[in-house]
């Protein structure tokens, strides 16, 4: 079983990346850890990405460089099965389903909550779009 793993640095999110190297391994697959850089939206670490009225974003530059950092962590965690990661750019409630889907992934695992409540409440929930438009199975992981 090949898995798509949405990973963005968060508790939630490494929880997925642990239940997705779960079924993996009972399933002798592999796992591809995900982070999508949206050129329109960053969040900055240790920061609420909501400040006020206003939504605190980053330089694209280093939103690559802390997306391959969270890239990297995460395939370091992976122990147990084959591993790859990928970095997308756009928003990725669009690109990890199209990207899962262009590649022929069985399934996307992604933890229930990345962002604060509040910022989730402007941006919208990942987890929520990628049940709701994904051609592929999607597990939420909380």
């Amino acid at each position: 079983m090949r898995l798509l793993v949405a990973v963005d640095g968060s508790e939630q999110s490494d929880n997925a990346l642990a239940h997705a190297e779960r079924l993996a391994e009972a399933t002798d697959g592999s796992l591809t850890p995900v982070h999508a850089v949206d050129p329109g939206v960053h969040e900055v670490a240790d920061v609420d990405p909501i400040a006020g009225d206003r939504l605190v974003v980053e330089d694209e530059g280093e939103a690559e460089d802390r997306a391959r950092r969270i890239l990297e962590e995460a395939a370091a965690s992976v122990e147990s099965v084959p591993v790859t990661v990928e970095l997308l750019h756009g928003d990725p409630r669009e690109v990890v389903p199209d990207f899962a889907a262009s590649e022929g992934y069985d399934g996307i695992v992604v933890g229930h909550r990345g962002l604060s409540e509040r910022g989730e409440r402007v941006l919208g929930s990942v987890a929520k779009s990628l049940v709701e438009h994904s051609p592929v199975p999607v597990t939420v992981v909380s």
